[in-house]
């Protein structure tokens, strides 16, 4: 069996990945969004099925705001002696541990393991010397970028030493390096990381007989004359209990569609990791397509479909700590106009998924229940620049609108309806990528059609996210969404390039 990158054509950023026996898990960074740090599971790295999160909101001050690309970056995850550890960085608050001894079942209360600011992307390793922990640091919080750290911890990641030792600068060799995953392989340890930055970088190999280095270095892959850019931040991944055979995944960058993800060939060879389609004069460059790592097929999605009936979609996100009363599930998902002024880019109560393909559309029908001025509903394509088309009750009667604006500015009006005096409304969107990493999308509501064209744009750190909303200036009604249908059409839009 064949597959096609991406593997998901999602957001799911800094992925790393394990294997457990017959199974893989994969986390990713979720930043501001809760629930946070997603967990997947697959059978054969292709197919992916979301199953559970790591946190259920983020337990510091400040987050039931909405602040933008804080919140969990880059987390690991790894398997020692039957327990299962995730490792995730919050920029501004420190390094924490959070365990499991199902990642299907609850994972426990986060627990503070390194109080440093700035450090980003932790990895633990265990050898028969101990517990150790590599990181990078972010350069807005720590004042340095380009260097990686070791931390010593306890076997079970209860404690660590705040006191690190820089085991590598990237300033010449590898600029920018971040994203560390540290292995063993043979008598070398073995640091996988990504440098010279997010949308033009490459992977370098550092290896070392000690594990406070030197370490050698040596580019693995890169773009080439591919259309992969990056190629960033991953994770490399043992198909055998021998050794033998071996993957890499690892994320693109593709603006308004996010870090979508990757499947990549690996290989050893004279010591070094193999990376990609072949070993080419400097490195390997991305493969477009491949065999199945595991010859298992399963039903295995990201649906993004949900009809409301009995529990909500996992794949819904809010962009800030939950609050009770804001919805319920009764007839739908009802949205309860919650008071908030100014911009809906800092709204929390926002209902976000990730963009799910290339090509689509989505429909959402909704029961209109708008009692006071100022109540509003409606359905949104959410980045720092964004647009929505809404119902808003002014003057006892309702309108359609439809709105352009900002996470640092105001919306903007730009076709305002007739009242509109149905009970129930159905908005629709339809998305196309029209250039190189380019989604545009126009919105219809209520039968009519608006023709102003939108281009999508990402968040801070992530793409471009759909969802629905209820809101208010003072509070009163509330708006029920009957389903969220959502079609992917890319067999149906021609010349789709990676």
């Amino acid at each position: 069996m064949r597959y096609e990158n991406p593997v998901i054509c999602s957001d799911y950023s800094d992925p790393d990945v394990i294997r457990v026996g017959s199974d893989f898990f994969m986390v990713s960074s979720s930043f501001n969004f809760v629930p946070g740090v997603p967990v997947l599971h697959s059978k054969n790295l292709v197919e992916w099925r979301l199953i559970n999160y790591v946190i259920d909101q983020i337990p510091f001050e400040g987050y039931d705001k909405v602040l933008h690309g804080s919140g969990a970056w880059a987390p690991s995850i790894r398997c020692h002696m039957g327990k299962f550890y995730c490792l995730i960085p919050f920029p501004d608050e420190g390094i924490f541990v959070s365990t499991a001894d199902n990642p299907y079942g609850k994972w426990s209360p986060l627990r503070l393991l390194i109080k440093v600011k700035g450090a980003i992307d932790p990895c633990p390793i265990w050898t028969e010397n101990g517990c150790y922990i590599v990181c990078a640091f972010a350069k807005s919080r720590a004042g340095f970028n380009s260097k990686l750290a070791l931390f010593e911890a306890d076997e079970e990641l209860y404690s660590a030493d705040e006191n690190y030792t820089v085991i590598y600068s990237g300033e010449n060799l590898a600029p920018t390096i971040e994203g560390p995953k540290i292995y063993k392989h043979g008598k070398y340890f073995h640091i996988l990381a990504p440098c010279g930055g997010v949308k033009n970088g490459w992977q370098v190999d550092l290896r070392s007989e000690n594990i406070y280095g030197p370490y050698e270095t040596k580019v693995v892959l890169m773009q080439g004359d591919t259309d992969i850019n990056g190629p960033h931040q991953g994770a490399l991944i043992d198909l055998d209990d021998e050794g033998n055979r071996w993957a890499f995944m690892h994320f693109q960058d593709k603006g308004a569609y996010g870090r979508v993800v990757h499947l990549q060939p690996a290989s050893w060879r004279n010591g070094w990791a193999v990376l990609g389609a072949g070993e080419g004069i400097i490195a390997g460059t991305p493969a477009a397509d491949g065999e199945y790592p595991a010859d298992i097929k399963t039903d295995y999605k990201l649906d993004p479909n949900d009809d409301f009936k009995n529990n909500l979609s996992p794949l819904w996100q809010n962009p800030a700590n939950p609050q009770e009363g804001w919805y319920d599930l009764k007839g739908g998902l009802r949205l309860f106009c919650v008071p908030h002024e100014g911009s809906l880019g800092n709204a929390p109560q926002l209902f976000l998924q990730k963009v799910p393909y290339l090509n689509f559309s989505v429909k959402t029908k909704c029961r209109l229940n708008l009692l006071n001025d100022g109540d509003e509903a409606g359905f949104i394509l959410f980045g720092r620049q964004y647009g929505y088309v809404c119902v808003v009750r002014r003057g006892g009667q309702n309108y359609l609108e439809i709105r352009k604006g900002s996470i640092d500015g105001k919306d903007e009006t730009i076709a305002r309806s007739q009242p509109y005096d149905d009970e129930y409304i159905t908005f629709s969107l339809s998305a196309k990528y029209e250039e190189h990493d380019k989604l545009t999308y126009r919105f219809s509501a209520g039968g009519s059609a608006f023709t102003h064209k939108f281009y999508a744009e990402g968040g801070v750190w992530t793409g471009a996210r759909m969802g629905v909303y209820a809101r208010s200036e003072n509070g009163g009604g509330y708006a029920t969404f009957k389903h969220f249908k959502v079609v992917c059409t890319d067999n149906r839009v021609g010349n789709i390039t990676g």
